[in-house]
């Protein structure tokens, strides 16, 4: 299972030459844009699982739901590419159905660091709130505005989150 285009590029970036997908091994996304990632790094479109575009979830909710009934998950084998940390709901849910999952740490999330430019538009962006939508793609993300805005208010601003995790 990948989370993410990243963990797709970052995974196949690191096999050696020649490497295959192998054959029959179900390849899981959480949405379209890992799903072409897959299938561009070689991906037969036959193992490729994945909420498509008109789904109204794209997670690891969604995920399973396709995947569950796939295969007798007791005994089976799943790896979790991700980045450093993530959600372990699909990992628990795997497990309570007998399955040995094991991760693979593609990349590590960090704080942004703003050069001159983004600090500029940050700036911006906090004195005219209504001029700007703030886009909201990453509960990690989140979690780092505090220090990004030094103490600075969104209060006034408008954001979109892609996902009800991510607003609430």
């Amino acid at each position: 299972m990948f989370v993410s285009p990243s963990a797709v590029d970052r995974f196949v970036a690191q096999a050696p030459a020649g490497w295959q997908w192998p054959a029959r091994t179900l390849a899981g996304g959480t949405g379209p844009g890992t799903a072409r990632a897959l299938g561009a790094a070689g991906v037969p479109a036959e193992c490729i699982v994945s909420p498509g575009v008109d789904s109204p979830w794209l997670d690891s909710e969604a995920l399973w739901a396709l995947l569950r009934d796939r295969l007798s998950w007791h005994g089976e084998r799943a790896l979790i590419v991700r980045g450093e940390g993530g959600r372990e709901w699909l990992a628990d849910t795997l497990r309570a159905e007998g399955a040995e999952v094991s991760f693979v740490t593609a990349y590590r999330r960090s704080a942004p660091r703003l050069g001159e430019q983004g600090s500029r538009l940050l700036g911006q962006a906090l004195a005219l709130p209504d001029a700007h939508l703030w886009l909201l793609s990453s509960s990690e993300a989140v979690q780092q505005l505090p220090a990004l805005l030094a103490g600075q208010s969104l209060a006034r601003s408008q954001a979109l989150a892609t996902h009800p995790r991510i607003a609430a």
